[in-house]
Order: structure tokens, then sequence, then C-alpha cells
């Protein structure tokens, strides 16, 4: 009754494992491309801070903690 499915001749390409050295970065296609126009100065440093820390870290969405270390990382400090 239920016929197997033929084995497929490409292989499977897991593109979530983490890329080899000296590779080259591949282009990510990012959702909110201009959502920094009209910020201030200082929000719009840490939006791009945030971005850059997403694409180095290859991470969509960030934790509390991660977010602290990149405030941080810009040189502000609770007082």
């Amino acid at each position: 009754m239920n016929q197997p499915v033929p084995a497929t001749t490409t292989p499977f390409v897991d593109r979530r494992s983490p890329r080899k050295p000296g590779e080259t970065p591949v282009f990510e296609r990012r959702q909110f491309t201009n959502s920094h126009e009209g910020l201030s100065p200082g929000a719009h440093e840490l939006a791009l801070a945030i971005d850059e820390y997403k694409l180095r870290n290859r991470r969509r969405f960030i934790t509390y903690e991660e977010m602290y270390e990149i405030i941080t990382g810009l040189g502000y400090a609770q007082v």
C-alpha cells in the first residue's frame, strides 16, 4: 500500500551549522533594514552595535545579558 520514498541524489545541506574557518560570510537578508531612520544619535549607535553583534555571532535574537554587554561595550555605565 505505502510506497517507499525514493532516496534523493542531492545531499542535505544543514545551513544552521557554523561556517568553517576561512569561508566567506553569506549575505543575511535583514527584515528591518531601514528601521534605524529617525532615531536619536545614541539610539542609532546602539541599534548599529546590536545589529553588528547579531551578525558577528549569527544570532537573530539576543538576551538581556548580551544587550547589557553591548551597551557597556559602547562605554555606557550606571552611575
